[in-house]
């Protein structure tokens, strides 16, 4: 597509001001016809100059992060390359990915032949995955007699995954694993010959297995050295989200399961950070992503591919499906923690019915979001008939979930019913708690 730039228009602006002399000076008709035809013909030749470059296979090539994270802003890297032997001036407009702010629209001037790295900073708008949907640029190239613009399209896809919010995860200073272990009440057992965790070096005693001597250690310090070796305390951390209805409702302009996307995250983070092995459960009416219990970076990046993946469905999670795909495939003793909302006895039968279930096997915590909306209304008093009977719908809601939590507690589940804010802190002071307790 052609279009008129502004000089063009500048330029048929002043003859059409020139006009009306025509009728003054006979002379100056003609001349003006003369003007007037050199014009259109200048924009002829302009656009045909600048329709030979193709502008749906211009040199560009986009240098994006891996993944980006809530809160975040990365830069990413376009690197253009004029093919002309003069100046060429771009317009670009982009049609990024939902995921991102776009960024204004923005002119470039290449010199000619020249290859020039532009960094544009994005910031994510929310959490997901977009596989291939956006990136496309849209291109104007001006003339060479800077009289009209050529637009097109340059087809560059651009899939972009942003994580949660990893802010608080990395600027959290982890103490040592020794010391970790220490703080979490968990006795070093030092037995020689046995467990694989290397604890300290010791002076060989004669009598003691020679498999355990240390020979670079040996060597280095002219006597015998022996290598200490502690039983190792490993646990399982299971996590279980349920991406159903229960947890599509906003609080304070929220998706109450982005809280739960952050409380699960910084429990895996806490859980890797005392060498636990840590698994995910994603469910709803179905299994949407299960990963199997490890240690590890290579299980936090795992962790963290399916939490940004996690989109809720306005559906009735299937309990009996995710608990029994859970005791198929974790056979070993695991703390669950699973993060859901208990409406009512009635409207969470499935979940009473089964969270129980996952004992004596395993320990299931059960964390509950509440709703301060509900708590605000059932506090305030009412000016009159409508507030008064919305405050009794309040405190009746309040009354059938507290009895739910209550019938949870009494099948041996620990209850967590926090405000959707301090989840993620609540649930890794409750994981520090049983660590310490050795409950897990």
């Amino acid at each position: 597509m052609i279009l008129p730039s502004r000089r063009w228009y500048a330029g048929a602006g002043a003859l059409a001001i020139l006009a009306p002399l025509s009728f003054l000076v006979p002379v100056a008709g003609s001349l003006l016809f003369l003007a007037d035809a050199a014009w259109v013909l200048a924009f002829v030749l302009d656009a045909w100059l600048v329709a030979r470059l193709d502008l749906a296979a211009f040199p560009v090539a986009r240098e994006a992060p891996p993944a980006f994270s809530v809160g975040r802003p990365l830069p990413v890297t376009y690197r253009w390359t004029n093919p002309l032997r003069r100046r060429l001036s771009l317009r670009v407009r982009e049609d990024t990915p939902g995921l991102l702010e776009s960024p204004p629209h923005r002119l470039l001037v290449l010199r000619p032949r020249e290859s020039r790295a532009e960094a544009i900073v994005y910031s994510p708008k929310r959490r997901g995955k977009a596989r291939g949907g956006g990136g496309r640029l849209f291109l104007r190239a001006l003339g060479p007699l800077g009289l009209c613009w050529r637009q097109g399209r340059r087809e560059l896809p651009w899939s972009v995954v942003v994580y949660p919010n990893l802010r608080t995860a990395a600027l959290r200073a982890l103490p040592s694993q020794s010391q970790r272990r220490r703080e979490a009440g968990l006795r070093n057992l030092r037995r020689l010959g046995e467990g694989r965790l290397f604890e300290s070096l010791k002076e060989w005693v004669p009598g003691e297995d020679t498999r355990s001597i240390d020979w670079k250690a040996t060597a280095r310090r002219g006597k015998w050295m022996a290598r200490q070796y502690e039983v190792e305390r490993r646990q399982h951390v299971l996590i279980a989200i349920d991406a159903g209805r229960m947890l599509t409702a906003e609080t304070e302009g929220r998706p109450r399961l982005e809280h739960a996307i952050d409380a699960a995250l910084e429990l895996a983070h806490a859980a890797a950070g005392h060498d636990d092995n840590v698994g995910l459960l994603v469910f709803a009416d179905e299994i949407l992503s299960y990963v199997p219990p490890a240690r590890g970076r290579r299980v936090l990046r795992q962790v963290l591919d399916a939490l940004a993946g996690i989109e809720g469905r306005l559906v009735e999670p299937d309990y009996p499906a995710a608990f029994a795909y859970l005791a198929a495939r974790s056979r070993k003793r695991a703390l669950t923690v699973f993060f859901t909302d208990v409406i009512d006895r009635t409207a969470s039968d499935a979940l009473l019915g089964h969270a129980g279930s996952l004992r004596p096997r395993h320990l299931p915590v059960a964390v509950t979001l509440r709703d301060p909306a509900i708590e605000r209304l059932a506090a305030t008093r009412p000016g009159g008939d409508d507030l008064a009977f919305e405050r009794a719908a309040a405190e009746e809601l309040l009354e059938a979930r507290s009895a739910a939590l209550a019938d949870l507690r009494s099948r041996g589940v620990v209850v967590l019913d926090v405000l959707p804010d301090g989840a993620a802190r609540a649930v890794v002071a409750l994981y520090d708690r049983l660590k310490r307790r050795a409950v897990v």
